[in-house]
């Protein structure tokens, strides 16, 4: 059910719109404010999905209540309720956050189609918040390893900022993890995360991949396309794997770095680009500086926080949280009871070398799941987790 208040001085107007917006919809719960100030009040004690609120009011007007509730409750939608000499004033409110604003006196299907889609747009951004929170959770960094909390300190630490990050570390150790909630805990966190896999890319095709390319500049290139950095303009670009960039690449890259704009491939324009980069690689990338394979001035651009994440073997004591959380990932995903781990097969997981860190962890606690008895026994590690 959606809660709407009405915020309106006047009696006689306030039984009109409670009265057509009450018959509209069933739906619709319809609560009365007689003046700012007590709408104020109705704002911070009632979970709202709508409010409407008259622009002249005695005691606080209508702007001051908008400007008040959006301090209050930035994402709740007004609908402002103007008269015929307050329409410059009603133009006033949507810059200041307003969704919509009605001419009294208020024809119904204008009014009635305002308060729907206002109330859609509010679903929509209680969605977009839902889906933001399982994001992160899918991205969250689990640990209590001395290692994990130096990771997350340095994190909170240069997250508000705009310093370029190099994280290291063999595959599987969650490097991906790191770069996602540097971009979430960052002011860009509204903006877009773009991750390329450069290792992934083959070395004709990074390029393009990065910078984006003209059409008919090579073989396949049949219309124009934006690059990378281009679509993670005011938000994150992630260069996973750097170490295996082309030599090419990599100066195209120290350009963008050093001017903020890059060139598509057969063009000669320029287009700036407001991107932070955060880098990873399980490479020694100063092992390939002196073998000639990484530029050095763009390491030196890419490492000003560098962040070393640490193989599972090196941090055992988060084994059992990781198992409990991967099972419970696990359950969540399959619809299914939270299976438990007995302190034998806890242990014996603890003692295993992890070749393949993180992700040969939940690979087998979800083998371990399936396999394995009602309660995952030492016999059962022994028997299915055996390399």
């Amino acid at each position: 059910m959606s809660k709407i208040l009405i915020i309106e001085d006047e009696a006689a107007i306030r039984r009109v719109l409670v009265k057509i917006i009450s018959e509209e919809n069933k739906a619709y719960e319809v609560i009365e404010a007689e003046d700012g100030i007590q709408g104020i009040e109705m704002i911070k004690e009632n979970e709202l999905d709508l409010v409407l609120c008259d622009i002249k009011m005695p005691k606080m007007d209508g702007v001051e209540v908008l400007q008040h509730a959006k301090k209050l409750k930035p994402e709740l939608p007004f609908l402002m309720i103007s008269g015929h000499g307050d329409l410059d004033t009603a133009v006033q409110t949507m810059k200041l956050g307003a969704f919509d604003y009605i001419s009294k006196p208020p024809d119904l299907n204008r009014l009635l189609n305002a308060v729907r889609n206002a109330l859609d747009v509010k679903e929509l951004v209680v969605e977009n918040k839902k889906l933001k929170k399982q994001i992160s959770k899918n991205y969250e960094m689990v640990g209590e390893s001395t290692s994990i909390q130096s990771i997350k300190e340095i994190i909170e630490k240069v997250a508000a900022t705009d310093a370029r990050v190099l994280i290291t570390g063999p595959n599987g150790t969650g490097k991906e993890l790191v770069a996602h909630w540097i971009h979430e805990k960052s002011d860009r966190n509204k903006g877009p995360m773009i991750e390329v896999n450069c290792a992934a890319i083959p070395s004709e095709l990074i390029e393009s991949e990065l910078f984006g390319h003209k059409k008919g500049s090579f073989t396949g290139a049949v219309s124009d396309k934006a690059g990378k950095f281009e679509a993670a303009n005011g938000g994150t670009i992630f260069l996973d794997e750097v170490g295996d960039m082309s030599l090419s690449a990599q100066a195209k890259v120290l350009r963008a770095l050093q001017e903020s704009k890059v060139t598509r491939v057969g063009d000669e324009k320029d287009i700036k680009v407001n991107v932070r980069v955060v880098a990873a690689t399980n490479k020694n990338l100063l092992k390939e500086i002196e073998e000639g394979r990484f530029r050095e001035d763009l390491y030196h651009r890419l490492a000003v926080i560098l962040i070393k994440v640490p193989a599972l073997n090196e941090r055992r004591d988060d084994i059992p949280i990781l198992i409990k959380f991967f099972a419970e990932k696990i359950a969540e995903e399959q619809g299914s009871v939270v299976k438990l781990f007995d302190e034998k097969a806890i242990s014996l997981l603890q003692e295993y070398d992890w070749t393949g860190n993180i992700r040969e962890l939940r690979n087998v606690v979800e083998r371990l799941i399936i396999l394995g008895d009602k309660v995952v026994s030492e016999n059962d590690v022994k028997m299915f987790a055996s390399k």
